[in-house]
């Protein structure tokens, strides 16, 4: 049987559509037994996962289909009581899409159905975890991030020009705008990254630090070019000690994934990261934002979770 998780307010209301007009009848055709669950407020996803996964004993597998976009997934993950455990499979409905973007998973809810229960095939995956001074954690599948993207994130969460404009199709010049806004008021904050236990790497002027198991991250950049969610190690794209206008001419360049031409613009690699700032700044973790902070840690743990493409 599928378990599957609905946002209706995904790809700005048109969730529940997609779910009622596509995915539900395509489902009642081919006779799947399923079981259908819908996100009505912040945390319904996590706590959904839990009860779907609480009690899959030990060597027993479940089938979870996220209808939704990188954030339900996210909170799905924050949920499940054993990722290994589970199965999932992805109809992506958001505004970024970056998983399925670089899984190459059809945004067309029709063909991305159809891969999960007929075409596609279970690979293994990695996942990252954060972990915070006081002990919270948080996983993520994509990317998580400090500093600049996290405040762009921060912001569009919150942003009632971004729901309008997603609705007339214009959800990128949101993120524009807001991201010219946040680069102009960014304040300035140095630190340190240690990767793998090596000395640490000093940023004096720190803009942010993506720290990615997947290429792309905020709906097309690819800030990481070379990284390979199956390799256990997540590629970071530390900006900082960098001129702001140089970062306006950097970022269009991200979406080629050009932008390590620019000085101040580098590349890290490491299975094991601990970055700590002079001051607190927003964290993200695959464009959710929860909290800020002064320093954590972040691992990738290989193959941990499984989904269909």
């Amino acid at each position: 049987m599928y378990h599957i998780i609905i946002n209706p307010a995904s790809r700005s209301g048109k969730g529940l559509k997609l779910w009622k007009e596509i995915v539900e009848p395509a489902l009642h055709k081919e006779g799947i037994t399923y079981r259908s669950y819908f996100s009505r407020e912040a945390g319904d996803v996590a706590r959904l996962a839990h009860e779907i996964t609480e009690n899959v004993a030990q060597g027993e597998h479940q089938t979870m289909i996220i209808l939704g976009g990188d954030g339900t997934v996210n909170e799905a993950l924050q949920g499940m009581t054993d990722p290994s455990r589970i199965t999932i499979g992805y109809i992506p409905t958001g505004s970024s899409n970056d998983l399925a973007r670089d899984l190459k998973i059809p945004k067309n809810p029709t063909l991305a159905l159809d891969r999960i229960l007929h075409s596609g095939t279970v690979h293994s995956m990695d996942m990252g975890t954060i972990t915070y001074p006081d002990g919270e954690t948080r996983r993520f599948a994509v990317s998580c991030g400090i500093g600049f993207d996290a405040a762009v994130c921060e912001e569009s969460m919150h942003s009632k020009i971004k729901a309008f404009c997603n609705k007339i199709g214009l959800g990128k010049l949101t993120y524009l705008g807001i991201a010219l806004k946040q680069l102009i008021t960014a304040r300035k904050a140095s630190c340190e990254i240690e990767l793998d236990g090596k000395a640490p790497v000093h940023i004096h002027n720190l803009l942010c630090i993506a720290c990615m198991n997947h290429r792309y991250q905020g709906g097309g950049f690819k800030f990481c070019p070379d990284a390979d969610a199956n390799d256990g190690i997540m590629n970071l794209c530390a900006i900082g000690d960098i001129p702001k206008l140089i970062v306006l001419l950097a970022l269009p360049t991200a979406f080629a994934g050009k932008h390590y031409m620019f000085k101040g613009v580098t590349p890290y690699r490491a299975a094991h990261i601990h970055i700590k700032a002079s001051q607190p700044l927003w964290i993200h973790t695959d464009g959710e934002v929860t909290r800020q902070t002064t320093e954590f840690t972040a691992h990738c743990t290989r193959d941990a979770l499984r989904i269909i493409y």
